[in-house]
């Protein structure tokens, strides 16, 4: 394995879990919202409460480690992305920025207004919305290189209908992943009206999440024939992924084994995770970059592999804790015993 697999290797490693973790929180706002315009906080506001009350400190840890990793590893990425992200990231940034004044003044102020819930739970719809603009500008055809540099084109970005069928993608993705294990959270915390509204939700977003991600593969072929063509040897993976997917669905549908949903759950997401990345390969921005001739001086790159293993290596044990402190710890997700971390 060359330092280059390597790098992208760790980075992907970060990306998926902070897909995942930001997915259940992002999620979770927007359910939370949801409940409270529909009369139905009472049910799902205080079980989700438990859930992000400890882990809302450290879900944009995977987030800084693999924007800091991506510069460090491959710092050509800075000069075609830093231009060309500016506006979206600026935006996804406020937004995070307003989910964490909302978590600390709901956590140690008892803000309850109904407008910062919304507002809250809208933001859990933005953020991702926001961030997919990366996955659609690696894609090719939206950047140009002019004389100042990398230009981004808005109007080919926003009537793009890949564009658009990637920002769907993520939306459904996060409230389905959010609804699945929420479900099995509320399971665990033996609150059955919980429970059954947030299965009904998973069901719900069940379908949308596989019909988008069909969706990008198909407005792929016009848009990335390279990619489409790459994507299609990978079949096996996006077989294993729908199997998956089945798997998650029948489980959930049978009211049964909700954590072995869940497991279902992150099998299906890393195998379409990994065969999008392998597909990609080795670009990071069609037709302009790649890891090859963005990757950094392998001093610095050795350096850098040694410490997000060591950043991996505290941040799972950590994440364990956490999960058996709090999350499953019966008579916190009950109610029985309070946090405020």
């Amino acid at each position: 394995m060359t330092m280059e697999i390597l790098g992208i290797t760790v980075l992907g490693v970060f990306l998926f879990g902070y897909i995942i973790i930001a997915s259940i929180d992002f999620g979770a706002g927007f359910f939370n919202a949801v409940s409270t315009v529909t009369g139905k906080d009472h049910i799902l506001t205080k079980i989700i409460q438990r859930y992000l009350s400890p882990v809302w400190e450290v879900t944009n840890v995977f987030l800084v480690f693999f924007f800091v990793g991506m510069v460090g590893f491959f710092p050509k990425t800075a000069y075609y992305y830093g231009s060309t992200l500016l506006v979206p990231a600026s935006i996804a940034i406020v937004l995070l920025a307003i989910r964490g004044a909302y978590y600390a003044f709901t956590t140690y102020g008892g803000l309850k207004h109904k407008g910062y819930v919304m507002l809250y739970g809208l933001t859990g719809l933005l953020i991702p919305a926001s961030l997919s603009i990366v996955l659609t500008i690696s894609e090719g055809g939206f950047v140009k290189i002019e004389r100042r540099g990398p230009f981004l084109n808005y109007w080919t970005l926003f009537t793009s209908p890949l564009s658009w069928s990637i920002v769907l993608l993520s939306l459904t993705a996060v409230l389905y992943i959010s609804a699945v294990f929420l479900t099995w959270y509320a399971h665990s915390a033996k609150d059955e009206s919980a429970t059954n509204l947030l299965r009904k939700y998973a069901l719900i977003w069940a379908g949308p999440a596989i019909l988008t991600a069909a969706g990008i593969i198909f407005e792929m072929r016009k848009h990335n024939p390279i990619h489409f063509n790459r994507l299609l040897d990978l079949w096996w993976m996006f077989a294993l992924s729908i199997i998956f997917f089945l798997g998650t669905v029948y489980l959930l549908w049978k009211r049964r084994s909700y954590g072995i949903a869940f497991s279902l759950l992150i099998g299906q997401f890393s195998f379409a995770f990994l065969a999008y990345g392998v597909s990609h390969y080795p670009y990071l921005m069609y037709p302009y970059l790649t890891l090859y001739d963005s990757f950094t001086n392998k001093a610095m790159a050795t350096a850098l592999v040694i410490a997000f293993i060591a950043g991996l290596c505290l941040l799972v044990p950590a994440l364990y804790l956490l999960l058996r402190l709090f999350l499953f710890n019966k008579e916190y997700i009950q109610g029985k015993r309070n946090n405020h971390a």
